[in-house]
């Protein structure tokens, strides 16, 4: 089945408790005096940005397709349905765009 994000996400897949499943947004970051950041110079920054394919049962304010900032140091990468995916938990997420 498609879904807004253009991947195939399984019909049955259902996330449990407080995990978030997200698809990470890799965002050019460019300095006051226009430089563009490159992934090496930007792997220090403690959070990333990603969009929320699908929230868990329990997640209480984030819903899907919000764009969020989490830790990225407690997330960890699954592959569904040969895509590459980030799962993190409900309190690594620390801003909702």
């Amino acid at each position: 089945m498609y879904n807004r994000f253009n991947f195939i996400i399984s019909k049955n897949m259902k996330l449990i408790g407080k995990n978030i499943l997200i698809d990470v947004i890799n965002e050019e970051i460019k300095t006051s005096s226009g430089l563009l950041l490159s992934s090496e110079d930007t792997s220090q920054f403690r959070y990333s940005k990603g969009k929320v394919v699908e929230p868990g049962t329990d997640v209480d304010v984030i819903s899907k397709g919000d764009i969020i900032y989490y830790d990225k140091r407690q997330g960890y990468t699954m592959l569904i349905e040969n895509k590459k995916f980030t799962v993190i938990q409900e309190r690594d997420v620390v801003v909702v765009l």
